[in-house]
């Protein structure tokens, strides 16, 4: 080999080390960067420092207890709620399905955190009470009468609500009341209470003592009668013998309200849990999922959504 060619190698040799070296580096800079790495290492979804550095923290106190109406439960509704509240927020949700007047007692010896009921005048008086700091308007939908196909009662026949109460007692027909103190006994009460009626020890009216799923099913076992919210009988109706008779009563509308419970109830008593959870169900996205809930399997949504509206126009 001759002599000049030996500087003209070695040069030639540096270039190219030179070259590969930033090219490994460059190399390595991209694996370390890509995603489809980052997630085949983890084993999961893609990850960024970024994203991790802006992850909500675990809240301190990450158990809330709701107290709730048997209708949210009932109805589905939270079923399709809960998962995403827990997933958004990192709290954990634990359900406490009751009639809103026992949901309301629950809060009243602190013994929940958040309640949801559909009892506006218990409501108020809860809140006079000074067991809750917050109440905010979440969604409504409404009660309706509902009844053996025969309608041994004509009430499909009446023009309205208090005339078909009155055919139903006039005529003996059974009627199933949930006897519960929850918002639909309260509003079933009110409703005999307007027509002069007091049908307590009547031959013909039972009292259930249970939930609005189960005094449906009691109901339809026995040919009778029975109020309802919209929803829980919507999704029950399938397998139930039993009839929407009577609805669309300005009387009839049934009104959801969250409630935060006073702190100072219990030392327990997770007050920025209950913040968030109120937060999660007045929420834009929230808001909009109620509204379209139900409806791809009933053919109409089982609530409206309602917050930010005046109560005192809905269902006009």
């Amino acid at each position: 080999m001759q002599r000049w060619y030996v500087p003209l190698l070695a040069a030639l040799a540096l270039v190219l080390w030179g070259a590969c070296g930033t090219s490994n580096d460059g190399d390595e800079s991209k694996t370390a960067a890509s995603p489809q790495v980052t997630q085949a290492a983890t084993g999961g979804a893609a990850t960024s420092p970024r994203a991790a550095a802006t992850a909500r923290p675990k809240p301190a106190n990450p158990e809330i207890i709701l107290s709730t109406t048997t209708s949210t439960v009932d109805s589905g509704l939270l079923d399709v709620l809960q998962p995403i509240f827990e997933q958004q927020t990192g709290y954990k949700l634990t359900i406490l399905s009751q009639g809103s007047g026992a949901a309301l007692k629950t809060g009243e010896r602190g013994e929940a955190d958040v309640i949801l009921a559909h009892s506006p005048d218990a409501e108020l008086e809860f809140m006079k009470g000074g067991h809750g700091t917050r109440r905010e308007l979440v969604m409504h939908n409404d009660f309706i009468v509902v009844g053996p196909s025969k309608d041994p009662a004509n009430v499909k026949g009446a023009t309205d609500i208090d005339e078909a109460m009155r055919r139903i007692a006039n005529s003996n027909a059974t009627f199933v009341s949930r006897g519960d103190n929850s918002g639909t006994n309260a509003l079933e009460l009110k409703l005999w209470k307007g027509i002069n009626v007091d049908p307590k020890g009547k031959g013909w009216y039972q009292e259930s003592g249970t939930g609005m799923g189960q005094t449906l099913q009691i109901a339809s076992e026995k040919a009778g009668y029975t109020i309802s919210d919209r929803a829980t009988f919507l999704s029950q109706q399938k397998n139930l013998q039993l009839d929407l008779v009577r609805e669309k009563d300005p009387s009839l509308l049934n009104v959801y309200h969250v409630i935060q419970v006073d702190p100072k109830k219990s030392s327990k008593v997770n007050a920025e849990g209950a913040t968030t959870f109120i937060s999660f169900l007045i929420a834009p996205e929230t808001q909009k999922l109620i509204g379209t809930f139900g409806a791809d399997k009933f053919g109409q949504p089982l609530f409206v959504p309602d917050y930010g509206k005046d109560e005192s126009k809905l269902g006009t």
